[in-house]
């Protein structure tokens, strides 16, 4: 064996086997399909999201759009006072969020259809646009928003994202009735203060800037989008996907960030209508759990059926894996064809050697992928992997895979990191009381740290503070639930084979199943990190 025989990176933009080695699932060909109506790819960390999307653009190099919210200038907006002011006053800004979304794609799909560069051809492209348009009077309203972004259509994202925002400041400025002068708009807005207007003011002023919200040009927008299906997408030949990735980064502060997804779900609800485009979303577990979708008139289950989770089974990773193998032996000139001519193998005491792999892995793809590298650097200068090679790689996959928790929840949930250390030296088989006594240490955590950091840990623990309180489900029940959620404990109601999140996700919302709770179990993922024998 040597170092250099590796089964491929962490991420998928740097993983050298992607092309060679993509494994073709039912999830992939359900993005790359135009009928499938799921296009919101959800999964944890390492789940294959950026694989499935860098292949998706790989193969359809001509009919593809990426677009990262960082050039979208969308940190720009939310620093503008207009959008501050207009937070305090409560008023709901979501029909301007879609709005801008809409006009991005629009444009973006457009340009990319038509590969317009000099101003000849852009100028000859509106006016032919324009005349089709014309033909069709339900499309007059089409028509008007063409002839309001004429002069600046052309321009990149980031530039007409500004020219919209600066519009509706001076709309709330002239709304607000600051009148004209030479200062900047953004000074004179951020002057206001909502509170210094009484109730009756506070609600007349509210009522007025939602009216100027609301006239976002979404009207104009729907109309663009009978004229995208059938006058410019009209048909397979122009087929078009769009790619939204990297919404997990820090573009935009939190609460703007789960408004604008929340504004997406919406704008690729109603793109769908378009049969010739996709947008397709990559979006992390943990930032689909903090949408709030109750704010958009009751419509949660008609956007979660946009939703595609992404999962695996043991069979699906073993021939991801297998095939990884085939290929790196290929361009090495080794026989080898499947992982499981290198390990060692299978006996009574330590069972079959890829499935105590496939056992210490939460069923993604890059866990498994680095503890097959661990295991390969372990036995560099061998001909095979033993049993002590994998044992010795163990150590340092759990720990990468400890870190990784850390960083995939600490954004959303400060000093995890925390929490997870209750739990070192814990029993493999933890009963009942030792598992409430580290609840317990846990819970404790909150009092050392700011109440900002420490807001989801305080909630988690509401039960447990309630004078005279004694059942499991109120004291633990919401720790359990969230510790069970994000993969890291396991529980049995019995003295058999534990179940984990990566099998069942809804097992512990079964009626009586934290009461009759027996077991729990820390994922044998994290076992050596922790020191867990």
């Amino acid at each position: 064996m040597s170092s250099a025989f590796n089964l491929g990176g962490a991420q998928a933009e740097a993983d050298p086997l992607l092309s060679a080695a993509f494994q073709l699932t039912g999830d992939y060909e359900a993005i790359e399909s135009l009928q499938d109506p799921r296009c919101f790819v959800i999964g944890r960390t390492g789940s294959g999201k950026s694989a499935a999307l860098t292949t998706l653009e790989r193969a359809n190099k001509e009919h593809i759009i990426r677009l990262s919210p960082e050039n979208l200038a969308l940190q720009y907006i939310t620093d503008q006072q207009v959008f501050k002011y207009l937070r305090s006053l409560d008023v709901e800004i979501d029909s301007f969020w879609r709005a801008l979304w809409k006009h991005v794609l629009l444009v973006e799909i457009i340009r990319k259809r038509y590969r317009i560069e000099g101003q000849y051809e852009k100028a000859t492209f509106i006016e032919s646009l324009k005349e089709r348009i014309t033909k069709d009077s339900g499309k007059k309203r089409a028509l008007e928003y063409f002839s309001e972004f004429e002069d600046k259509f052309w321009n990149e994202a980031d530039e007409r994202v500004r020219d919209i925002t600066e519009s509706l400041s001076r709309n709330i400025e002239l709304e607000a009735g600051l009148g004209f002068d030479f200062t900047p708009i953004d000074a004179r807005i951020g002057a206001l203060k909502s509170s210094a207007y009484t109730k009756e003011e506070k609600k007349q002023y509210v009522d007025r800037f939602t009216r100027v919200v609301n006239q976002s040009q979404l009207t104009k927008m729907n109309k663009m989008i009978e004229v995208l299906d059938e006058d410019i997408l009209d048909s397979h030949h122009n087929h078009m996907y769009v790619i939204i990735d990297d919404l997990d980064l820090d573009w935009v502060e939190s609460d703007t960030k789960n408004d604008l997804i929340r504004s997406l779900f919406r704008v690729v609800h109603d793109l769908q209508k378009v049969r010739h485009l996709k947008v397709v979303v990559a979006l992390r577990t943990n930032l689909l759990e903090q949408i709030d979708f109750g704010r958009s008139a009751g419509q949660e289950e008609k956007y979660r059926s946009l939703i595609l989770n992404l999962s695996w089974t043991p069979a699906d990773l073993k021939e991801l894996i297998d095939r990884r193998v085939q290929v790196v032996a290929n361009e090495r000139h080794h026989s080898i064809t499947k992982l499981a001519e290198i390990l060692p193998s299978k006996n009574q005491r330590m069972g079959d050697p890829f499935q105590y792999i496939i056992d210490r892995t939460l069923l993604r793809p890059r866990d498994l992928i680095s503890f097959a590298n661990e295991c390969i650097s372990a036995a560099s200068g061998t001909p095979y992997i033993t049993w002590e090679h994998i044992k010795h790689a163990e150590y340092n996959y759990s720990a990468g895979r400890l870190l990784a928790f850390r960083d995939e929840w600490k954004a959303t949930y400060p000093g995890i990191d925390k929490v997870l250390e209750v739990f070192r030296g814990a029993s493999t088989r933890m009963e009942i009381p030792e598992f409430e006594q580290r609840l317990s240490d846990a819970m404790l955590l909150s009092q050392d740290y700011p109440m900002s950091e420490s807001d989801w840990l305080m909630n988690l623990s509401e039960g447990a503070w309630a004078p005279g309180e004694t059942s499991r489900e109120k004291m633990y029940g919401p720790l359990i639930k969230f510790l069970y959620k994000v993969g890291f404990v396991g529980c049995a109601v019995n003295s058999g084979a534990p179940t984990f999140a990566t099998s069942d996700a809804r097992y512990l919302d079964v009626a009586g199943r934290l009461s009759g709770m027996r077991f729990a179990y820390v994922h044998r993922t994290y076992h050596r990190a922790l020191d867990i024998a």
